[in-house]
């Protein structure tokens, strides 16, 4: 939850989406990151890329963790860490279809103040951990460039 806090924008228009898919597909290139890259607003896909090594599969897990994001309203790692803490997964306990959400990392909510939640950032092709820390450090130095 503090790093929801922590990375609320002040905006986010196209360009700003082009801007942080953008700075991803560079992070991902200079690890040679075998992922796919998915950046929504409301029901928009503003921007998507599949790097080399990234698969269909990717994008299936993309549209799943995404949804999850869109229901809690939080990272989706951080739901799936609630479930643990419970001492219980996602898959037995959240009575949602396994096939339509996943509560595993790299999908991240994109908050505006004063409008919340209005889009996702999402990474899939790395372990769970290593997705989520991805998104976090772009929307990090994204926040960074200009104070958004």
């Amino acid at each position: 939850m503090a790093q929801e806090e922590r990375l609320v924008l002040d905006h986010f228009t196209y360009d700003d989406a082009w801007e942080l898919g953008s700075m991803l597909v560079k992070m991902a290139r200079e690890r040679q990151a075998p992922v796919a890259i998915d950046i929504r607003r409301g029901g928009q896909q503003l921007f998507h890329a599949a790097l080399p090594g990234s698969t269909p599969d990717n994008d299936a897990w993309i549209d799943r963790k995404r949804r999850v994001v869109e229901r809690y309203g939080c990272a989706s790692f951080l739901v799936g860490a609630r479930f643990r803490a419970k001492g219980t997964t996602f898959e037995e306990s959240s009575r949602l279809d396994p096939d339509t959400y996943a509560a595993h990392g790299g999908a991240f909510p994109i908050a505006v103040r004063g409008a919340g939640v209005i889009g996702t950032v999402v990474v899939s092709g790395l372990p769970q951990a290593e997705d989520h820390a991805m998104v976090v450090e772009a929307l990090e130095r994204f926040k960074g460039v200009g104070g958004r």
